[in-house]
């Protein structure tokens, strides 16, 4: 190789780690009170939720491995106890690659498919992995605080779990809820949209009006923003079920769009275009 094609390519190297490094530079962490040490924290990727007492923190969830710093610092806000648990809600990075920069001496829980699905993962830091895994209903207590983690039929992965407060009427229902946005529903690791949309039915069934839910993404929300999610599946499923019996092809779907009442919901990760492939491979006979 040519000195100068040599230190091109290093050079082009170096510019894109400095990219990928500074990729979260502007992100901040927040936090927001729900209840009494109890806080929903956000920055980038799936939001956190934290339980905190004068000498211990519970955490939700653990984004990007680049924000574990941010992430910590904004913990030691809440309480200067350090994190001894750690709850994964699902499997994708954006919710556990945060897990061995800060929690690798904590109890790091998760649905048992988690960590088969992160054993096999090769890229994953091992000492990230679920220390307690479970496939039916699990509570804990942490302080005064009680939670349960409810393992739900496979429909955004095959590891995903409500995490309930009861004592509170809250739950965190990780990428079980895209708030305002189509859904994610990965095929690849068990996802199932009808499954998704029989879960969010669920869900509407056990909380009330004043239910503060925590998506996976978006804002928090509640039972009203939830049953809206809801509708809009519906809808767009019942569309493309329509579509099919006409005979329609996928791009003939895409062509003709969902229709200016489901703009908003479209996002740069599931587009409408990915949205409607999603229902239509969701359809197929």
């Amino acid at each position: 190789m040519k000195l100068r094609t040599l230190v091109t390519a290093v050079s082009l190297l170096v510019t894109s780690q400095f990219a990928f490094a500074d990729r979260f530079a502007d992100v901040q962490i927040n936090s927001a009170t729900l209840a009494k040490d109890i806080y929903m924290l956000t920055g980038a990727g799936g939001n956190m939720a934290a339980v905190t007492t004068a000498d211990s923190v519970l955490l939700i969830d653990s984004q990007y491995v680049e924000l574990a710093d941010k992430i910590r610092a904004k913990l030691k806000t809440l309480s200067p106890g350090e994190l001894t648990t750690l709850i994964n809600t699902h499997m994708h990075g954006d919710h556990v690659g945060g897990n061995a920069a800060l929690a690798a001496n904590a109890d790091i829980i998760a649905h048992v498919n988690v960590l088969t699905r992160l054993r096999n993962d090769s890229n994953f830091n091992p000492a990230g992995l679920p220390k307690t895994t479970f496939d039916k209903v699990l509570n804990i207590k942490h302080g005064h605080i009680e939670l349960m983690l409810e393992p739900m039929p496979a429909s955004h992965t095959d590891g995903d779990i409500l995490v309930w407060f009861p004592q509170f009427n809250i739950v965190h229902m990780g990428d079980l809820m895209f708030q305002g946005r189509f859904p994610y529903i990965d095929f690849g690791n068990g996802g199932n949209v009808q499954q998704y949309i029989e879960n969010t039915r669920y869900v509407l069934q056990r909380i009330d009006d004043n239910t503060q839910v925590i998506p996976g993404h978006g804002d928090l929300t509640n039972k009203a923003g939830l049953a809206k999610e809801l509708k809009m599946m519906e809808q767009t499923m019942a569309q493309v079920v329509a579509w099919r019996a006409e005979g329609l092809t996928e791009q003939q779907m895409i062509d003709r769009g969902l229709g200016e009442q489901f703009n908003a919901w479209h996002w740069n990760f599931i587009t409408e275009a990915r949205w409607i492939k999603t229902l239509y491979q969701a359809t197929q006979p």
